[in-house]
């Protein structure tokens, strides 16, 4: 019976058919094969799972849909009415414009008549054919042949279907471009005849063509008129795209419907059918009598909206014969979605959705109609890859690291030439300066100056540049931490106590800690980080987070007080306001002694006449009605602060958002949000050097040269110190190696999460080893030490995301993954070295323009963390609840009280990082984890894989290996074979929709009137041939 099928080739056009009856043959076999045999499903699996050759591999389409209408011999052109490449744009009612791209909603009705329309029309594979005239008379030849075609007929159908085609990118251009057009003209002459008879000849200088397939509108396939294409459109279109055309019209001397499916082999570009200059593959034909364009539309939308079905799609390119192109129908069917009439309109235009759902399921074998497939419990904590395996010998990690990171060496300075690294660069350069700088003057009040501003720069500067050329994740950004300062406190208060000498002591702890990180990395501790879940990410980068937004907030609400308001003021009393420096009345003991040290009487100075920076310097007070705390009222620095600091947070925001605005071209778009925040810093810093107002300003150290004139750029480890504090410093060393390994290895398990699909992996343990080398020459040196930052991490990461560039018309952009590479941390921490030289230019930037900075980061840094998701849930009742993932599959307690444990632990980690005892930060980021360990007897396995990631265990890699195996045999070795004829269905819930199909009403009336239209053709030619025998 299956030999009925076979497709006649494309070759065969002079094959002629004795039979006039063989489509109704074909048809009741067809019927009877699919009921009896697979299941649409079980026969797509069957040939998607052959092997794929060159000829017919699959490509990226883009489906036209033409439409033509000749009424009482009048000339006319197909005209270009809807187009596909993964969401339909129909040229709107006016045809000046395209509509937006929307979800194309199909009747069943039309379908069905598709479905009519591939039995008993033409089918044609791999036909060979350069040319349209070609691929015409191929197809007419078919027709012809089956007695489906008049010869009186032929010719009127040919001209048809060679007539010009008219795309709407023509009229947007001939609008816009009417001088190009004309310039251009002589050449588009030369293949378009009709406007050559409009001009003359005269204006032509190449002689009229005499091809005779040139009168019929028929375009000269040697040549592409470049002026035509739509290069805005074309961009978007994937590389190595193919083109679905779909022609369909009503011609009014038809009697009846010409269909011709036809897939060339190999796709050949036919100049001018295409609104877009790429080779086509397919062509669908629907051509029929007078008085149903509107059918013929619907069944060609229907036709152009299968081609971009992922599954369809794949079906068609490798088609051996009809039934297969039927199975991708009935699958295609097996798997819509209807819309009851009553409830909802055709007519209104689904917007596309912003995450396009996965068809991989409709792939996979075994999976009854119309049932789920079954999602596996993932084991979320595989999210850590290769990189944290321990290898059992000595510094085998590390060897393994830099095995890993050789070969993309190079390939990290390359990838970093792109305009998206420069606006990183110049973002996070401001965004880091300020807190090096804060955190010296910080370190230098509490150590008397020892170490301060200018260490501060010089040691980001010098760790930065190590970090990004040799570390295993260049894209961390380090910086300084808080728990590093209160470590530094606390030292120094224990050496000035003891009488010890506080550098050379800090040099010892340092050594020894750098020594303490060699043997983590020697030992692959690194690997320990697998047990560092998303609930400990989590809690750690939101504790983060929420300090920079306190901080941020804390330091504006600071400069209320040294500008304060004059609350309460007398307006008539302005006049009679004054500020003046006085001698203070009870003088401290410092101020004595500083004025001892110049010799001063304070009974001699015009204190009265001093400027306010003099009066501060000798410690003098400020008398009188205009005064605050720290000298006279500054009219309207506070609130011109505060409009910086939120403008600079609210522009940023904007700005970054801009990508996904309606306004400008793509490229436009898409460089402003990348230089979103530091356009917004240029941008505020012209406005306040415009304005005059005298806000706080960032303060740079001018000269490169340590603070104290007592110490030099080297420490001596031993100094004034007695020699026992050497080992005495291991204690205090094994504190601060733990502080260094959790802060550093979370933000690197942060960066390295598989949402942010990085493609060269990272390096754990080269990581702990630069910042331990590197930790030990900041403490010979005597400068700060610096560790991951979290949030500048994050931020940077964020600013390098890749999106796809060719994005479908309404399709959201791709994530891609990071851009990644050394070159931003690189000049950050460059620049920043040479920052010592650029005083005068930093100067102008104000300090509550870089706060908004920090508010934006801890901000945007909070997207994308679950923790802060579950938290709105305690506030939403259930029907308002989004659809996320963990609600499908956990009880809404269970999710409520995961979130309240981890609020818990957050207000935890707060109330010890801003307590005196910050010092044992890192141990209380530790307990998280036997915190998380504990939840194991609260939650089942399956609830913590949706909340959480799944602890280690010891089988696991076992067990992965053993399921890797079965999906291998379940969608490789399966589909090899032929799907196996099924026993009878016992289960009544399994059906065959093929089967099903053929008893609906609708599919008998559209076979009944096939076979009448049939039979009456065949009655009209019988009594035709028995007149002309009389």
């Amino acid at each position: 019976m299956r030999l009925l099928f076979t497709v006649l080739p494309s070759s065969a056009s002079s094959l002629t058919v004795k039979i006039n009856f063989s489509n109704i043959i074909f048809s009741v076999s067809l019927i009877l094969h699919i009921s009896f045999s697979d299941t649409p499903s079980q026969r797509v699996q069957f040939i998607l799972g052959t092997e794929e050759d060159e000829e017919h591999a699959a490509h990226d389409l883009f489906t036209e849909l033409d439409e033509i209408c000749v009424k009482d011999g009048k000339d006319a052109e197909w005209k270009e009415t809807a187009r596909w490449l993964k969401f339909e744009e129909d040229v709107e009612d006016g045809g000046e414009r395209w509509s937006k791209p929307y979800v194309a909603t199909l009747s069943l009705h039309s379908l069905f008549e598709l479905r009519s329309c591939i039995i008993n029309g033409t089918v044609l594979l791999d036909m060979k054919a350069s040319c349209i005239e070609e691929i015409a008379d191929l197809v007419l030849d078919h027709q012809e042949a089956a007695h489906e075609l008049d010869d009186s007929v032929r010719m009127k159908v040919r001209e048809a279907l060679l007539k010009r085609h008219h795309h709407q990118s023509d009229k947007k251009r001939n609008n816009l471009l009417p001088m190009v057009k004309s310039l251009t003209d002589s050449g588009r002459r030369q293949s378009e005849p009709h406007h050559m008879d409009k001009a003359g000849p005269a204006t032509s200088p190449q002689p009229p063509p005499t091809n005779p397939d040139i009168k019929n509108g028929a375009p000269d396939n040697s040549q592409m008129d470049l002026s035509k294409v739509d290069t805005h459109f074309m961009k978007k279109i994937p590389t190595g795209a193919e083109a679905s055309n779909v022609l369909v019209g009503e011609l009014d001397f038809l009697e009846r419907s010409i269909v011709a499916f036809v897939r060339l082999s190999p796709a050949v570009l036919l100049t001018g059918l295409t609104e877009v200059p790429i080779p086509t593959r397919f062509l669908f034909i629907l051509l029929g009598p007078d008085g149903k364009a509107q059918q013929y539309h619907e069944i060609g939308r229907s036709m152009a909206t299968i081609m971009t079905d992922e599954i369809f799609h794949d079906v068609a390119y490798k088609a051996k014969d009809r039934s297969d192109l039927l199975a991708g129908i009935d699958e295609f069917l097996d798997q819509v979605t209807v819309l009851p009439p009553g409830e909802w309109d055709p007519s209104i235009r689904i917007e596309p959705p912003k995450s396009v759902p996965s068809q991989e399921k409709r792939k996979m074998p075994g999976v009854p109609n119309g049932t789920a497939v079954p999602v596996e419990e993932e084991l979320h904590g595989e999210h850590h890859g290769p990189e944290l395996q321990r290898t059992g010998r000595l510094f085998g990690g590390l060897i393994l690291d830099v095995k890993r990171k050789v070969p993309f060496y190079l390939s990290d300075f390359k990838d970093g030439l792109n305009l998206q690294c420069v606006a990183s660069f110049l973002f996070l350069y401001c965004a880091c300066m300020s807190p090096v700088i804060t955190f010296g003057g910080l370190l230098g009040e509490a150590t008397e100056g020892r170490i301060s501003a200018i260490e501060s720069l010089l040691g980001a500067s010098m760790t930065g540049v190590a970090y990004s050329l040799f570390a295993g994740q260049p894209l961390t950004i380090l910086g300084s931490t808080g728990p590093v300062l209160v470590f530094e406190k606390i030292l120094f208060k224990f050496c000035k106590d003891y009488d010890l000498s506080y550098l050379s002591l800090r040099t010892c702890i340092g050594l020894w800690t750098a020594f303490l990180c060699l043997i983590l990395v020697a030992t692959d501790a690194s690997s320990l980080v697998c047990y560092i879940t998303r609930f400990t990410e989590e809690a750690f980068a939101a504790l983060i987070c929420l300090i920079f937004i306190y901080e941020a907030l804390e330091k504006l609400f600071h400069l209320g007080e040294l500008y304060p308001i004059n609350r309460h003021a007398d307006l008539d009393k302005l006049t009679l306001a004054y500020c003046w420096c006085a001698e203070p009345d009870n003088p401290s003991n410092k101020t004595l002694e500083l004025w001892n040290q110049r010799n001063i009487t304070a009974s001699a100075v015009p204190w009265s006449n001093f400027t306010v920076s003099e009066c501060l310097d000798l410690q003098g007070q400020f008398i009188g009605s205009a005064c605050g705390h720290h000298g006279p009222y500054t009219p309207d620095v506070l609130f011109w602060s505060s409009i910086l600091f939120f403008s600079t947070f609210f522009l940023s925001t904007f700005l970054k958002q801009f990508k996904t605005s309606r306004y400008f071209p793509t490229r436009v778009r898409s460089m402003i949000s990348d230089f979103a925040v530091f356009l917004t810093i240029v941008l505020m810093v012209l406005i306040d050097y415009l304005i005059g107002v005298p806000s706080q300003k960032l303060q740079v150290p001018s000269n490169f040269k340590p603070t104290r004139d007592d110490r030099g750029w080297f420490i001596n480890p031993i100094g004034r110190n007695p020699w026992w504090t050497v080992l005495a410093a291991l204690i205090p060393a094994l504190l601060c190696t733990i502080l260094i390994f959790m802060d550093q290895q979370i933000t690197a398990v942060i960066i390295n999460r598989k949402e942010h699909k990085l493609l060269k992996g990272g390096g754990y343990h080269l990581d702990l080893l630069m910042v331990g080398v590197m930790l030990a020459v900041c403490s010979i040196m005597g400068l700060p030490w610096f560790v991951a930052a979290t949030v500048l991490s994050i931020t940077h990461v964020n600013s390098l995301k890749l999106e796809s560039e060719s994005a479908a018309p309404g399709e959201q952009p791709r994530f891609l993954g990071i851009r990644e590479q050394r070159l931003t941390g690189l000049f950050i921490f460059l620049l920043m070295g040479c920052s010592v030289f650029m005083t005068g230019a930093l100067q102008f930037i104000p300090m509550p323009v870089l706060y908004g900075v920090f508010l934006y980061m801890g901000v945007s840094s909070l997207k994308g963390i679950q923790f802060f998701d579950r938290l709105k849930l305690f506030g939403m009742p259930a029907k308002h609840q989004p659809d996320f993932i963990y609600l499908r599959h956990v009880p809404l307690r269970k999710v409520h009280l995961f979130t309240l444990t981890q609020l818990t632990c957050l207000v935890l980690l707060w109330v010890t990082k801003t307590s005196p005892a910050a010092i044992v930060f890192p141990m209380m980021v530790l307990a998280l984890v036997f915190i998380r360990k504990l939840l194991d007897f609260c939650f089942s396995k399956r609830e913590l894989s949706y909340l959480d990631d799944l602890m280690p265990e010891n089988k696991k890699k076992k067990l992965d290996d053993d399921s890797k195996k079965g999906v291998c045999m379940c969608l490789y070795d399966k589909p090899l074979h032929s799907p196996r004829t099924p026993d009878p269905r016992t289960d009544p819930s399994d059906i065959n929709i093929s089967d099903e199909m053929s008893k609906t009403t609708v599919w008998k009336s559209l076979n009944s009137n096939h076979k009448d239209t049939q039979r009456s053709n065949t009655n009209k030619k019988a009594r035709t041939l028995a007149l002309s025998v009389l």
